[in-house]
């Protein structure tokens, strides 16, 4: 198994262009290249290099540029997806390949909860977020999502188009309006070819208008509201209903890392409601009522309406950061495999999937906090902090000591 990972390594090329390519970053030699006016592929100049220090200093230098001006989804994809790809390439050295590649699945399985929990709140603070200076290409990136998923619907609605696998009702319903609607491309008429309008048009000939005012009122009014309807109704319900067939009936064959990251996400979206909300009534406030003030007092002194506007920008702009920074400790997190405490959160997620079981390698990192003589204390005040990745803070000094020595022989190899 190792020798097919070894292999599997060598069909890779990895180099300073692949990497820098990676996280988006353009290759100074070959930017030099087009400014001066060469065809890269005519031109002698050879842009791609080994891996090196020069490689690390260039990464971090593109990493310091674009983060100057905000990131976006897509760094925070690519990160999370270098993450993945080294965390596996770490435990298949460890462990073999298959071991490893289940490992890194859990990581992604319980990575995307978190993510899809953070692109709707970020879509959710859209408005917001372009407000903030370091945010404002998340604001765009989910008003540009909003408005492409707007599209979509409407255009799956219409012309019962590019429906997904994961979406069954869509798909059912597409296959619908596919096989009932016909429209005829010289005219541009509609025709219904169901069975039921079939029947209609040949009473419609008939003096019994009644029949066909129904037909009328089920096909316009009716079926499109039960839709609404329904696909309002499974959108409420779907995150329940998968998480209670998948983490509390099959618990037995989800790994708890799982079970502990969607039962927490889970707990804390109950009080995320009440920050929502508390942004969305700060936000209109500030826009609709005090900025329109300002503008009509704008002749006379008024520094109150103007401290009012500085108070709610910053009491809006540090709890929409603290919230989504709390979003991407926890994907983080998720994504190597690892827990993290927070006080009342922690304790009632692990009263509903019970202790992380330590004799399994797919069972994930460390849960400090759930140790005996942890819990044997019996603290008034909960206590905040238990050590990088919930390893405790009685081994602290080691584990910096370990981790220091790692990369000291990371980078002498690197030298090498």
């Amino acid at each position: 198994m190792l020798y097919l990972f070894r292999l599997l390594c060598l069909l890779i090329n990895i180099d300073q262009e692949t990497v820098l390519n990676w996280f988006g970053i353009e290759n100074p030699i070959t930017r030099q290249a087009i400014a001066n006016g060469y065809d890269l592929n005519q031109s002698t100049i050879e842009p791609s290099t080994n891996i090196s220090i020069d490689t690390l200093r260039l990464l971090l230098e593109g990493l310091l540029n674009k983060l100057q001006d905000g990131f976006t989804i897509v760094d925070i994809e690519n990160t999370l997806f270098f993450i993945l790809f080294v965390r596996f390439i770490i435990l298949a050295i460890r462990y073999n390949l298959k071991t490893s590649f289940y490992i890194t699945c859990i990581g992604l399985f319980a990575g995307y909860l978190w993510y899809r929990h953070l692109i709707d709140i970020i879509s959710t603070y859209a408005n917001v977020l372009i407000k903030i200076p370091f945010l404002q290409n998340l604001g765009k990136d989910a008003i540009q999502l909003e408005s492409l998923g707007r599209q979509s619907v409407v255009t799956n609605l219409r012309l019962g188009e590019n429906a997904r696998w994961y979406n069954p009702g869509q798909i059912i319903y597409s296959g619908i309006m596919r096989a009932t609607i016909n429209t005829d491309p010289e005219t541009g008429q509609t025709y219904y070819i169901d069975p039921i309008s079939m029947i209609i048009s040949k009473v419609q000939g008939s003096n019994d208008s009644s029949i066909i005012s129904f037909y009328y009122k089920l096909y316009n009014n009716v079926i499109p509201k039960v839709y609404d309807f329904c696909t309002k109704f499974w959108n409420q319900l779907s995150g329940v209903a998968a998480y209670a067939v998948i983490a509390r009936i099959g618990k037995k064959y989800c790994p708890y890392l799982i079970r502990w990251h969607w039962t927490f996400l889970l707990i804390i979206m109950l009080v995320e409601n009440l920050f929502i909300s508390l942004i969305g009534r700060a936000n209109y406030f500030q826009t609709q009522v005090l900025v329109p003030q300002k503008e009509f007092y704008e002749n006379y002194i008024n520094s109150s309406l103007q401290l009012q506007i500085n108070f709610l920008s910053l009491m809006i702009g540090c709890i929409v950061l603290a919230h989504i920074g709390l979003l991407i400790f926890g994907l983080f997190h998720a994504i190597w495999g690892q827990y993290f405490y927070i006080p009342f959160f922690v304790e009632n997620t692990e009263l509903h999937i019970g202790p992380r079981p330590k004799n399994s390698v797919y069972s994930g990192g460390n849960t400090s906090w759930q140790d005996p003589e942890e819990k044997d204390l019996n603290r008034r005040l909960p206590k905040l902090w238990y050590g990088w990745f919930g390893s405790g803070t009685k081994n602290s000094w080691k584990f910096s000591a370990k981790l220091k020595q790692f990369l000291n022989k990371i980078i002498k190899k690197i030298k090498k």
